[in-house]
C-alpha cells in the first residue's frame, strides 16, 4: 500500500513531468461548461449498432469467427492486462516501473487501472453501466476528441463522464488500443467498437474493425453489414457487401440478418439490378422482413399490416418477371396483392394487350458468369476418358475473392449422351458445396455447365479442391496442355494436382476444364 504522503509525492512528480502548457492550464479558473459529446460527429443509431437484443448478439457470434489477439508483450504485461480488464486492481509493487523496460509496457500497466487515474467514465446504457478509470494524458495523446475534451478551450474539469451510447466492452477495446497499442476485436462487439472508434476519431482502430468485418463477410451477415457500412460511411465495406449480396443473393435474402435491416437498406436491395436471385425468393424475403418489422413497430403481423410496413417498396419487387408457376402458387395466393393487382398481373402473362402495372416489369440483369478455361486443347482416344465411379479432381487458388457457381465439364466423344455428375468443392477437407445433376452432351468438344445450388464464396490465397464423379457409358473428350496459371479478367487462378483424383485428372490433362464463377 502507498500511504497518503507517498501518494502526494507521486502526484507531484507526475505534475512536474507534464508540459508547461498543461500545467498552466490547470492553474486557470473554471472552464466554460460544455458537453463531452460536443464535437461535431456524424449521427448514429445506437439501437442498431450496439446489437443489444439477444437475437442479434447470437447471430453475430455465429457469423463472425473469433480471433485471438496478438501476443506482442511479455507474460507479466499480459498478466496485468487480464488482471486490470477483470478486476480493475492497482499495482501492488512500490517500484513497478522498474519491472518494464519500455514506455509502451509501462503505459500498458495503466490500462483500466485506478493508479493515478484522473478521470472516470460511466459507460453503457442505464440498464448496464460500468465505471472505468482513465488517464487524461494517455487518452489525449491517442484521440483528438479526448484532447479537446480534457485540454481544449472548452474543456471541463469533470471527474466523472457519462457515455450512455457506447457499450462497456467496446469502450474497453478502444482503451486497450490507446494504452497498450493492441487491437483485440470480438465478434459480439466489433460493430460497437467501430462506433466508438469513429466517435472518438481513432482511425487505425476503425480501419482494423472494418478489416475484421471484411474478412468475416459472408452471405449470412452481408445485409446487416451493408446497413452498418452505410451508417458508418465506409464505402469499401459497402462495396464488399454488395459483391456478396449480388453473387449469393438467395442465401443473403434467406438469412436471419436480412430481417434486421432498416427500411432504406431494404429499398436499396429490392432496387438492385444485379441481384442474382429468382424473383419469388425476393418476394418471400420481403414478406419475412415485413413480419419482423411489424413486431418492431408493435403491430399484429396481419396481411394488411405487412403491406403497410412495406409501403411503396412492394412495387420494387419485379413480380411480373416471375415464372408463371411461381406467381400462381406463391405471390397470387399470399394475400398481399389486391384482387385488381392479381388480375392485371395474370393478364400481363397471357394477354396480347398488356395492362399498365405499378410493379417493375423488366427482369433484373443479374450477374454474368466468367469462365476460367485451364486447357489449351482437347482430344479423345479409344481407351480414354472412362467413368466408373472414380473421382476427377483438381486444386486451385485465386488472388481475389470470387464465387464459384459451377464447373464446365467435357461430354461424349461418341455422339450424344447423358451423364450424371456429382460435383463438390472442398477446403482443407471440409465440404463447402456439392450438387448432383444430369447434363446432356451433343457429341461436340464443347464444355457443358453443371451448377451448384448456390454460388460458393472463395477466399484469396488458399487452395480449394474441385471434384466431380461422373457416371456415363460413353467415352468423353479430355483436356490436354494444361496451364498452372490462368489470367481470367482481373482474377489470377493457379492450379495444382489433387490427391483426391483417382481417375487421372491433373494439371496437364483430364476433366474439369472450366471453373465458372462470379467476381
Amino acid at each position: 500500500m502507498v500511504d497518503a504522503k507517498g501518494k502526494n509525492m507521486k502526484c507531484l512528480t507526475f505534475f512536474l513531468m507534464l508540459p508547461e502548457t498543461v500545467k498552466n492550464r490547470s492553474k486557470k479558473g473554471p472552464k466554460k461548461p460544455s458537453s463531452s459529446s460536443g464535437s461535431k460527429l456524424p449521427p448514429v443509431c445506437y439501437e442498431i449498432i450496439t446489437l443489444k437484443n439477444r437475437k442479434k448478439k447470437k447471430m453475430a457470434a455465429e457469423i463472425f469467427p473469433s480471433k485471438k489477439p496478438a501476443n506482442s508483450n511479455s507474460n507479466s504485461v499480459q498478466q496485468y492486462h487480464q488482471q486490470n480488464l477483470n478486476n480493475n486492481n492497482t499495482i501492488p509493487s512500490p517500484n513497478w516501473q522498474g519491472l518494464y523496460s519500455t514506455i509502451r509496457e509501462r503505459n500498458a500497466v495503466m490500462f483500466n487501472n485506478e493508479l493515478m487515474a484522473d478521470v472516470h467514465f460511466v459507460v453503457g446504457p442505464p440498464s448496464g453501466t460500468q465505471r472505468l478509470p482513465g488517464h487524461k494524458y494517455v487518452l489525449a495523446v491517442g484521440s483528438s476528441v479526448f484532447h479537446a475534451m480534457f485540454y481544449g478551450e472548452l474543456a471541463e474539469d469533470k471527474e466523472e463522464i457519462r457515455i450512455p451510447d457506447v457499450e462497456p466492452a467496446a469502450f474497453l477495446a478502444m482503451l486497450k488500443y490507446l494504452y497498450c497499442d493492441e487491437i483485440d476485436l470480438a465478434a459480439d462487439t466489433v460493430l460497437a467498437t467501430l462506433y466508438a472508434a469513429k466517435k472518438y476519431i481513432v482511425p487505425h482502430l476503425a480501419r482494423a474493425c472494418v478489416n475484421f468485418l471484411e474478412t468475416s463477410l459472408s452471405a449470412k451477415n452481408a445485409c446487416v453489414l451493408l446497413s452498418q457500412s452505410c451508417l458508418f460511411e465506409e464505402p469499401d465495406l459497402t462495396q464488399r457487401c454488395w459483391e456478396v449480396i449480388d453473387a449469393q443473393a438467395e442465401l443473403a435474402l434467406k438469412s436471419e440478418g436480412f430481417c434486421d435491416i432498416d427500411f432504406q437498406t431494404l429499398e436499396s436491395i429490392l432496387k438492385r439490378e444485379t441481384l442474382n436471385a429468382k424473383e419469388i425468393v425476393v418476394f418471400e424475403a420481403a414478406l419475412c422482413w415485413a413480419e419482423v418489422e411489424c413486431q418492431r413497430q408493435e403491430l399484429t403481423p396481419t396481411i394488411e399490416n405487412k403491406r403497410k410496413v412495406l409501403g411503396k417498396a412492394l412495387y420494387l419487387i419485379r413480380i411480373p418477371t416471375m415464372a408463371l408457376d411461381d406467381f400462381a402458387n406463391g405471390a397470387a395466393q399470399s394475400g398481399v396483392l389486391t384482387l385488381n393487382e392479381t388480375n392485371d398481373i395474370f393478364l400481363w402473362y397471357t394477354a396480347a394487350k398488356k395492362p399498365e402495372l405499378e410493379f417493375v416489369s423488366k427482369p433484373r440483369k443479374g450477374l454474368v458468369p466468367q469462365r476460367c478455361h485451364r486447357f489449351q486443347s482437347c482430344a479423345y482416344r479409344s481407351n480414354q476418358w472412362r467413368y466408373r465411379g472414380r473421382c476427377d479432381s483438381i486444386q486451385f487458388s485465386v488472388d481475389k475473392r470470387v464465387f464459384i457457381a459451377g464447373f464446365g465439364l467435357y461430354g461424349s466423344s461418341c455422339g450424344s449422351a447423358e451423364y450424371s455428375a456429382k460435383i463438390e468443392l472442398k477446403r482443407q477437407g471440409v465440404t463447402l458445396g456439392q450438387n448432383v445433376s444430369k447434363y446432356f452432351s451433343d457429341g461436340s468438344s464443347n464444355t457443358f455447365p453443371v451448377w451448384f445450388e448456390y454460388p460458393v464464396q472463395i477466399e484469396p490465397d488458399t487452395f480449394y479442391t474441385a471434384s466431380v464423379v461422373l457416371d456415363g457409358n460413353e467415352l468423353s473428350y479430355f483436356g490436354q496442355e494444361g496451364m498452372t496459371e490462368v489470367q481470367c479478367g482481373k482474377v489470377t487462378v493457379q492450379f495444382q494436382c489433387s490427391s483426391d483424383s483417382t481417375n487421372g485428372t491433373g494439371v496437364q490433362g483430364g476433366q474439369i476444364p472450366e471453373l465458372i464463377f462470379y467476381a
